[in-house]
């Protein structure tokens, strides 16, 4: 059915797919996340300052 050599390409492009699926999983479940969350904690904190800028003026 299968020759050595097409058996090893097929378990490559499984090997690959598969650390293709995890990574998209990992990325969209934590990192994506993450990255939204400290950006939102920035905006905050900036806003925030600027607040307590603009009242110790004043």
């Amino acid at each position: 059915m299968f020759e050595f050599d097409q058996y090893l390409g097929f378990l490559a492009f499984l090997t690959i797919i598969t650390i293709g699926f995890w990574l998209m999983i990992f990325l969209l479940a934590f990192v994506v996340p993450y990255w939204l969350g400290g950006n939102l904690l920035e905006i905050w904190k900036e806003k925030r300052e600027a607040k307590k800028a603009e009242r110790e003026q004043l």
